[in-house]
């Protein structure tokens, strides 16, 4: 599956996976920016991603951590 930054679940579940023992509630955007484009699955381009679309992956990503 392709993951492009419209895909905030899948992007935080992929994360989750991924890094399993991230403080994720106190994580950097920038740290967060260069997870996601490092992903295996992922395709869109890394300039098209704000901070808006950064905090809901992160939101998403703690909903998947509880």
């Amino acid at each position: 599956m392709s993951l492009k930054w419209s895909n905030t679940l899948d992007i935080a579940i992929a994360l989750a996976e991924k890094y399993p023992n991230e403080d994720v509630q106190y994580i950097r955007f920038t740290d967060l920016h260069r997870y996601v484009t490092e992903l295996d699955e992922f395709v869109d381009d890394p300039n098209k991603s704000n901070e808006k679309i950064l905090e809901a992956i992160q939101m998403a990503w703690l909903d998947e951590m509880d």
